[in-house]
Protein backbone atom coordinates (compact mmCIF):
# COMPACT_ATOMS: atom_id res chain seq x y z
CA UNK A 1 0.00 0.00 0.00
CA UNK A 2 1.34 3.41 -0.97
CA UNK A 3 1.07 6.23 1.56
CA UNK A 4 2.17 9.80 2.21
CA UNK A 5 3.02 11.07 5.68
CA UNK A 6 1.91 14.68 6.33
CA UNK A 7 1.40 16.91 9.33
CA UNK A 8 -0.38 20.09 10.33
CA UNK A 9 1.55 21.77 13.15
CA UNK A 10 2.92 18.40 14.26
CA UNK A 11 -0.49 16.69 14.27
CA UNK A 12 0.57 13.94 11.85
CA UNK A 13 -1.30 11.66 9.47
CA UNK A 14 -0.84 8.75 7.11
CA UNK A 15 -2.62 9.68 3.86
CA UNK A 16 -3.89 6.76 1.74
CA UNK A 17 -5.95 6.84 -1.45
CA UNK A 18 -9.05 4.64 -1.71
CA UNK A 19 -11.45 4.22 -4.62
CA UNK A 20 -14.53 5.18 -2.63
CA UNK A 21 -15.85 6.27 0.76
CA UNK A 22 -17.02 2.70 1.40
CA UNK A 23 -13.67 1.18 0.44
CA UNK A 24 -12.06 3.12 3.29
CA UNK A 25 -13.78 0.68 5.69
CA UNK A 26 -11.09 -1.89 5.00
CA UNK A 27 -8.42 0.46 6.37
CA UNK A 28 -9.97 0.88 9.82
CA UNK A 29 -8.79 -2.48 11.23
CA UNK A 30 -5.21 -1.49 10.32
CA UNK A 31 -5.26 1.98 11.91
CA UNK A 32 -3.77 1.02 15.27
CA UNK A 33 -0.92 -0.92 13.70
CA UNK A 34 -0.10 1.69 11.08
CA UNK A 35 -0.24 4.58 13.56
CA UNK A 36 1.94 2.82 16.15
CA UNK A 37 5.17 4.82 16.48
CA UNK A 38 7.25 1.75 17.39
CA UNK A 39 6.05 -0.98 15.06
CA UNK A 40 4.21 0.94 12.33
CA UNK A 41 4.65 4.14 10.35
CA UNK A 42 3.59 6.28 13.29
CA UNK A 43 0.87 8.95 13.26
CA UNK A 44 -2.01 10.49 15.18
CA UNK A 45 -4.40 9.26 12.51
CA UNK A 46 -4.88 7.31 9.28
CA UNK A 47 -6.67 9.31 6.56
CA UNK A 48 -8.42 7.84 3.52
CA UNK A 49 -8.92 10.22 0.60
CA UNK A 50 -10.29 9.91 -2.91
CA UNK A 51 -12.57 11.35 -5.56
CA UNK A 52 -16.17 11.83 -4.43
CA UNK A 53 -19.37 11.47 -6.44
CA UNK A 54 -20.93 14.76 -5.30
CA UNK A 55 -17.99 16.79 -4.02
CA UNK A 56 -14.42 17.17 -5.19
CA UNK A 57 -13.01 14.66 -2.71
CA UNK A 58 -13.88 12.71 0.42
CA UNK A 59 -11.92 12.35 3.65
CA UNK A 60 -12.29 9.74 6.36
CA UNK A 61 -9.98 9.56 9.37
CA UNK A 62 -9.27 6.77 11.83
CA UNK A 63 -7.61 7.66 15.11
CA UNK A 64 -4.56 5.89 16.46
CA UNK A 65 -6.87 3.79 18.67
CA UNK A 66 -8.91 2.67 15.63
CA UNK A 67 -11.97 4.85 16.29
CA UNK A 68 -13.41 7.12 13.59
CA UNK A 69 -13.96 10.80 14.47
CA UNK A 70 -16.31 13.01 12.51
CA UNK A 71 -13.75 15.62 11.48
CA UNK A 72 -10.12 16.70 11.80
CA UNK A 73 -9.05 20.28 11.17
CA UNK A 74 -5.34 19.63 10.73
CA UNK A 75 -6.09 16.54 8.67
CA UNK A 76 -8.33 18.39 6.22
CA UNK A 77 -5.60 20.96 5.53
CA UNK A 78 -3.22 18.12 4.69
CA UNK A 79 -5.84 16.49 2.47
CA UNK A 80 -6.51 19.79 0.66
CA UNK A 81 -2.84 20.28 -0.15
CA UNK A 82 -2.48 16.64 -1.19
CA UNK A 83 -5.46 16.81 -3.58
CA UNK A 84 -4.40 20.15 -5.05
CA UNK A 85 -0.83 19.07 -5.72
CA UNK A 86 -2.01 15.75 -7.18
CA UNK A 87 -3.88 17.80 -9.79
CA UNK A 88 -7.30 16.53 -8.71
CA UNK A 89 -8.68 20.06 -8.30
CA UNK A 90 -9.18 22.87 -10.79
CA UNK A 91 -8.68 26.16 -8.99
CA UNK A 92 -7.88 26.84 -5.38
CA UNK A 93 -11.24 26.06 -3.75
CA UNK A 94 -12.03 22.49 -2.73
CA UNK A 95 -15.18 20.79 -1.48
CA UNK A 96 -14.60 17.88 0.89
CA UNK A 97 -17.08 15.28 2.09
CA UNK A 98 -16.49 14.35 5.74
CA UNK A 99 -18.44 12.43 8.35
CA UNK A 100 -19.35 15.84 9.84
CA UNK A 101 -20.69 17.10 6.50
CA UNK A 102 -19.22 19.27 3.77
CA UNK A 103 -16.12 21.35 4.45
CA UNK A 104 -14.51 23.87 2.12
CA UNK A 105 -10.74 24.43 2.17
CA UNK A 106 -9.01 27.03 0.03
CA UNK A 107 -5.32 26.62 -0.72
CA UNK A 108 -3.27 29.80 -0.46
CA UNK A 109 -0.37 29.94 -2.90
CA UNK A 110 3.01 31.67 -2.93
CA UNK A 111 4.98 31.33 -6.19
CA UNK A 112 2.62 28.58 -7.26
CA UNK A 113 3.17 26.44 -4.16
CA UNK A 114 0.76 25.83 -1.30
CA UNK A 115 1.86 28.08 1.58
CA UNK A 116 -1.18 27.57 3.81
CA UNK A 117 -4.78 26.39 3.74
CA UNK A 118 -7.84 28.31 4.91
CA UNK A 119 -10.79 26.06 5.76
CA UNK A 120 -14.43 27.04 6.13
CA UNK A 121 -15.19 24.81 9.12
CA UNK A 122 -18.91 25.55 9.15
CA UNK A 123 -21.10 26.89 11.93
CA UNK A 124 -20.40 25.86 15.53
CA UNK A 125 -23.00 23.64 17.16
CA UNK A 126 -24.09 24.99 20.55
CA UNK A 127 -27.11 22.79 21.40
CA UNK A 128 -26.46 20.21 24.12
CA UNK A 129 -28.23 17.34 22.38
CA UNK A 130 -26.31 17.91 19.16
CA UNK A 131 -22.82 18.26 20.68
CA UNK A 132 -23.75 15.70 22.24
CA UNK A 133 -23.82 16.59 25.94
CA UNK A 134 -26.11 15.29 28.66
CA UNK A 135 -28.50 17.56 30.52
CA UNK A 136 -30.33 20.75 29.65
CA UNK A 137 -29.63 24.46 29.63
CA UNK A 138 -26.56 26.50 28.78
CA UNK A 139 -23.33 25.00 27.40
CA UNK A 140 -21.30 27.88 28.90
CA UNK A 141 -19.69 27.76 32.37
CA UNK A 142 -21.11 24.35 33.20
CA UNK A 143 -19.81 22.68 36.39
CA UNK A 144 -18.24 19.26 35.79
CA UNK A 145 -17.35 17.05 38.76
CA UNK A 146 -14.55 14.49 38.37
CA UNK A 147 -12.20 12.55 40.61
CA UNK A 148 -9.60 15.18 39.67
CA UNK A 149 -11.78 17.97 41.05
CA UNK A 150 -14.49 20.25 39.72
CA UNK A 151 -14.10 22.08 36.43
CA UNK A 152 -16.01 24.91 34.79
CA UNK A 153 -16.42 23.92 31.17
CA UNK A 154 -17.86 25.21 27.92
CA UNK A 155 -18.93 22.68 25.29
CA UNK A 156 -18.87 23.24 21.52
CA UNK A 157 -19.15 20.94 18.52
CA UNK A 158 -17.30 21.64 15.28
CA UNK A 159 -18.76 18.47 13.81
CA UNK A 160 -17.05 16.64 16.68
CA UNK A 161 -17.45 17.33 20.42
CA UNK A 162 -15.14 19.59 22.43
CA UNK A 163 -14.97 20.46 26.13
CA UNK A 164 -13.06 23.66 26.87
CA UNK A 165 -11.70 24.73 30.27
CA UNK A 166 -9.99 28.09 30.85
CA UNK A 167 -6.97 28.05 33.17
CA UNK A 168 -4.65 30.66 34.66
CA UNK A 169 -1.40 28.84 33.88
CA UNK A 170 -1.32 26.33 31.01
CA UNK A 171 2.02 24.93 32.19
CA UNK A 172 0.54 23.76 35.49
CA UNK A 173 -2.17 21.62 33.89
CA UNK A 174 -1.71 17.80 34.04
CA UNK A 175 -3.09 17.31 30.53
CA UNK A 176 -3.10 13.51 30.53
CA UNK A 177 -4.69 13.06 33.96
CA UNK A 178 -7.41 15.66 33.50
CA UNK A 179 -7.93 15.11 29.80
CA UNK A 180 -8.38 11.35 29.89
CA UNK A 181 -11.00 11.53 32.62
CA UNK A 182 -12.98 14.35 31.00
CA UNK A 183 -12.85 12.57 27.62
CA UNK A 184 -14.69 9.63 29.13
CA UNK A 185 -17.04 11.57 31.44
CA UNK A 186 -20.68 10.45 31.47
CA UNK A 187 -21.75 13.98 30.49
CA UNK A 188 -20.39 13.24 26.98
CA UNK A 189 -22.10 10.11 25.59
CA UNK A 190 -19.88 10.06 22.48
CA UNK A 191 -16.79 10.98 24.55
CA UNK A 192 -15.14 14.35 23.86
CA UNK A 193 -11.99 16.17 22.88
CA UNK A 194 -10.65 18.22 25.77
CA UNK A 195 -8.98 21.65 25.50
CA UNK A 196 -7.25 23.62 28.24
CA UNK A 197 -6.85 27.30 27.39
CA UNK A 198 -4.92 30.23 28.82
CA UNK A 199 -6.03 33.67 27.60
CA UNK A 200 -3.15 36.03 26.82
CA UNK A 201 -5.28 38.79 25.33
CA UNK A 202 -8.52 39.22 23.41
CA UNK A 203 -6.78 38.09 20.23
CA UNK A 204 -4.22 35.60 21.52
CA UNK A 205 -4.83 32.26 23.24
CA UNK A 206 -2.70 29.29 24.30
CA UNK A 207 -4.34 25.87 23.90
CA UNK A 208 -3.31 22.36 24.91
CA UNK A 209 -5.35 19.37 23.84
CA UNK A 210 -6.24 15.85 24.82
CA UNK A 211 -7.77 14.39 21.67
CA UNK A 212 -10.52 11.81 21.84
CA UNK A 213 -9.04 8.53 20.65
CA UNK A 214 -5.48 9.85 20.33
CA UNK A 215 -4.42 11.44 23.63
CA UNK A 216 -2.02 14.38 23.77
CA UNK A 217 -1.23 15.76 20.31
CA UNK A 218 0.77 18.76 19.15
CA UNK A 219 -2.25 20.44 17.57
CA UNK A 220 -5.98 20.08 16.97
CA UNK A 221 -7.64 22.21 14.31
CA UNK A 222 -11.26 21.62 15.31
CA UNK A 223 -10.15 22.15 18.91
CA UNK A 224 -8.65 25.53 18.06
CA UNK A 225 -11.92 26.51 16.37
CA UNK A 226 -13.99 25.34 19.34
CA UNK A 227 -11.61 27.18 21.67
CA UNK A 228 -12.15 30.52 19.95
CA UNK A 229 -15.93 30.03 19.97
CA UNK A 230 -15.84 29.18 23.68
CA UNK A 231 -13.62 32.19 24.43
CA UNK A 232 -16.07 34.50 22.64
CA UNK A 233 -19.04 32.96 24.48
CA UNK A 234 -17.21 33.62 27.77
CA UNK A 235 -16.35 37.19 26.68
CA UNK A 236 -12.63 36.41 26.86
CA UNK A 237 -11.76 36.94 23.20
CA UNK A 238 -12.67 38.86 20.08
CA UNK A 239 -14.01 36.96 17.07
CA UNK A 240 -10.55 36.62 15.50
CA UNK A 241 -7.47 35.38 17.32
CA UNK A 242 -4.20 33.51 17.09
CA UNK A 243 -4.30 30.17 18.90
CA UNK A 244 -0.88 28.98 20.04
CA UNK A 245 -0.51 25.18 20.01
CA UNK A 246 2.47 23.01 20.88
CA UNK A 247 3.14 22.52 17.15
CA UNK A 248 2.65 26.15 16.09
CA UNK A 249 -0.06 28.74 15.49
CA UNK A 250 -3.47 28.76 13.84
CA UNK A 251 -5.45 31.85 12.86
CA UNK A 252 -9.11 31.33 13.78
CA UNK A 253 -12.02 33.61 12.93
CA UNK A 254 -15.67 33.22 13.94
CA UNK A 255 -17.29 35.41 11.32
CA UNK A 256 -20.13 37.46 12.77
CA UNK A 257 -21.90 37.86 9.42
CA UNK A 258 -22.26 34.23 8.35
CA UNK A 259 -21.70 32.56 11.77
CA UNK A 260 -19.03 30.31 10.22
CA UNK A 261 -15.61 29.52 11.65
CA UNK A 262 -12.52 29.87 9.45
CA UNK A 263 -9.19 28.23 10.23
CA UNK A 264 -5.90 29.11 8.51
CA UNK A 265 -2.67 27.20 8.94
CA UNK A 266 0.03 25.12 7.24
CA UNK A 267 0.12 21.55 5.90
CA UNK A 268 3.49 19.87 5.38
CA UNK A 269 4.81 16.74 3.70
CA UNK A 270 7.11 14.47 5.72
CA UNK A 271 7.80 11.43 3.52
CA UNK A 272 6.17 8.83 1.29
CA UNK A 273 6.54 5.08 1.02
CA UNK A 274 4.89 1.70 0.77
CA UNK A 275 3.89 -0.77 3.46
CA UNK A 276 2.58 -4.33 3.34
CA UNK A 277 -0.67 -4.62 5.27
CA UNK A 278 -0.18 -8.38 5.56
Amino acid sequence: MEFVKMHGLGNDFIIVETDSWKDADQLQPHAQYLCDRHTGIGADGLVAVGHDEKMDIFMRIFNSDGSEPEMCGNGIRCVARYAYEKGWIEGENISVRTLAGARYPQVELIDGRVASVCVDMGQPVLERQLIPMQGEGSIVKVPLTTSQGEFEITAVSMGNPHCITFVNDINSVPIAAWGSEIENHAMFPAKTNVEFVQVLSRNELIMRVWERGAGITLACGTGACATLVAAVLNDLSDHKAIVHLLGGDLLIEWNEEDNRVYMTGPAQYVFSGTIDLD
